[in-house]
């Protein structure tokens, strides 16, 4: 069977220039989940969320909309993996809410932090404790690319970001169930627009992954400049039938 497809976008702003694509009535959230069927949840990584807030976000959406959500910082950042039970109860309490509109995990590591497999393996271990859905990890230091193993153990896909500062790291790797491309914009991170024909590329790359039964995700984050919902919608015209996972 063919995998899911979620195209969508890091947050759901909606840019004026793309208003009349958009004309039903709603929240912006109600409005943007008409021509998208998900999106990434960033603000989550700074700020917790009540659970009533979640709650109504899934309310809000169609169902076969998801939500990717970004860990917060105080677990990736702060606690570096490290000692952090208690902050993942109390991140899963919140957005646990979403029911079965979550759709994904996404851990952004920082830049500094290296890869050190027993740290890794506890924090899988305690994390698969508590969820048991699909995960993405992105790393951003070099060493990481000894984790593909560890990975794989724990269902865990490594995110093919663009750009990347891992080696390979432009391409999907761990464990193959899930697949999250994260587009941040190049050469400009944030700001820069992709033409027409890395969008080709990107939208054979989906079609493949769901070929193969991988849910698959793409979301662009290239929002500075309001470039990353025309990027969604031009991908999710190209993925054809793939988009829903026909």
């Amino acid at each position: 069977m063919p995998g899911s497809v979620y195209v969508g976008t890091a947050g759901w702003s909606v840019p004026r220039e793309y208003g009349a694509m958009f004309p039903e009535p709603g929240t912006h959230l109600q409005r943007y989940a008409t021509q998208l069927t998900a999106v990434e949840i960033n603000s989550s990584f700074y700020r917790p969320h009540q659970p009533q807030t979640y709650l109504r976000w899934a309310q809000s959406v169609p169902p076969a909309f998801r939500f990717s959500i970004k860990m917060p910082k105080l677990i990736t950042h702060v606690q570096r993996l490290q000692n952090c039970e208690a902050l993942l109860d109390e991140f899963f309490s919140q957005c646990l809410q979403l029911g079965d509109k979550l759709g994904c995990l996404l851990i952004q590591l920082p830049p500094s932090l290296a890869y050190d497999a027993v740290v890794t393996a506890e924090f899988f271990r305690i994390l698969r404790q508590r969820y048991f859905g699909s995960v993405v990890l992105e790393p951003r230091h070099e060493t990481w690319r000894a984790a593909s193993g560890l990975l794989i153990e724990h269902r865990i896909g490594r995110v093919a970001a663009d750009p990347s500062p891992i080696t390979g790291g432009t391409t999907p790797g761990g464990w193959s169930g899930v697949r999250y491309w994260r587009l941040h914009g190049s050469p400009r991170i944030y700001y820069s627009d992709y033409d027409m024909n890395r969008l080709q590329v990107l939208a054979a790359k989906i079609q493949l992954s769901a070929q193969a039964g991988a849910e698959t995700w793409c979301i662009f984050d290239n929002t500075a400049s309001g470039f990353a919902l025309g990027n969604a919608l031009s991908v999710r015209a190209l993925s054809g039938p793939w988009f829903d996972g026909d």
